[in-house]
């Protein structure tokens, strides 16, 4: 039994074909047209189906499971991510269904990909074991899903935990969602790079000015970049904070692209969150990286996909009902 999976944010749609163990069998990735119209960002999903259709464990495809960038609307079938402003509302889950390639009778199941990552790292990861965790995808975006009580907690419409989009600043600039001061205005690695690149910094010739450029200028003692790591370390700090303020968490798990700076980012997140994290039962939250990288969100929805299976063949019930 083999379970599909496709993890759509707004650098990269990517598909995978995983075990039932947990183990990534197949995997295509494609650049994600951000800014381009809803069926060009459709035709990149189906090229993804397309490559997945062609390897030999197609044939024993269980059901497929879709991580979104959010907000999405699991009862509906539906995602509007903030950063792909051609998907509002967009049916993406009966879209999914009608490709050709799909057997009529493998189900199709949407969760938020934070939500997914959630679900993979408390099924397989660095958050396994753990009764109360909120896990963080930090890259294009910021997202997060919660484990509450050692389950997933997905919330009614599949995004609990979506803590990019609270304000850490009263009066920071206004985010694409139509709030302000958004944790993903100030952590996404587009705020990093882009708040370097407004400070000074400028990549070397022939590197792209992103967060990975700007992160190994940091670890070489830049001081631009350094600071750029410092003040998005300080929004995670006080939004890790203010959520075991509000439901006592043992553990906050940081994945995404961004994560991969390592020290450059979790040694400021650390130390800004002894400032922000005091209270006594608040105190202490251990901060980890993913233990899955960039796999997570792939993994996690197969899991969704693979729990809501009648009969679910999986370890990581926690997943049924999104």
């Amino acid at each position: 039994m083999v379970y599909g999976a496709l993890d759509i944010g707004g650098t990269k749609i990517a598909g995978a074909l995983v075990s039932a163990d947990g183990r990534v069998l197949a995997r295509v990735q494609r650049p994600t047209p951000a800014r381009e119209p809803a069926e060009s960002l459709m035709a990149v999903v189906a090229s993804v189906l397309d490559e997945l259709s062609t390897h030999s464990e197609w044939r024993s495809l269980a059901c497929l499971g879709i991580a979104s960038a959010g907000p999405v609307d699991t009862a509906a079938g539906t995602v509007s991510p903030v950063n792909i402003p051609g998907w509002r509302g967009f049916p993406l889950v009966d879209r999914v269904r009608a490709h050709p390639a799909l057997p009529a009778d493998v189900g199709v199941t949407l969760i938020g990909d934070a939500v997914a990552m959630t679900a993979a790292e408390h099924w397989l990861g660095a958050a396994r074991g753990v009764d109360n965790a909120l896990c963080m995808v930090v890259s294009t975006g910021v997202g997060g899903g919660l484990i509450l009580n050692g389950r997933l907690h997905p919330g009614r419409s599949g995004n609990a935990g979506h803590i990019g989009h609270i304000s850490v600043d009263l009066d920071g600039s206004d985010c694409p969602c139509g709030a302000r001061g958004c944790v993903e205005g100030l952590a996404s690695g587009t705020a990093i790079a882009a708040h370097a690149s407004a400070a000074g910094w400028r990549a070397p010739a022939g590197v792209a000015p992103d967060a990975a450029s700007v992160a190994a200028a940091a670890a070489a003692g830049d001081p631009v970049a350094l600071a750029a790591y410092d003040r998005a370390a300080q929004a995670l700090a006080a939004a890790i904070a203010a959520t075991a303020a509000l439901v006592e968490l043992d553990l906050a798990v940081i994945g995404g692209g961004v994560a991969q700076s390592g020290d450059v980012l979790f040694d400021p997140l650390r130390r800004w969150l002894t400032r922000y994290a005091v209270l006594d039962f608040a105190r202490d939250v251990a901060v980890v990286p993913a233990g899955l990288a960039l796999d997570a969100g792939l993994i996690g929805a197969a899991a969704a996909g693979a729990a809501a299976l009648e009969a679910d063949p999986t370890p990581y019930a926690p997943v049924a009902g999104v």
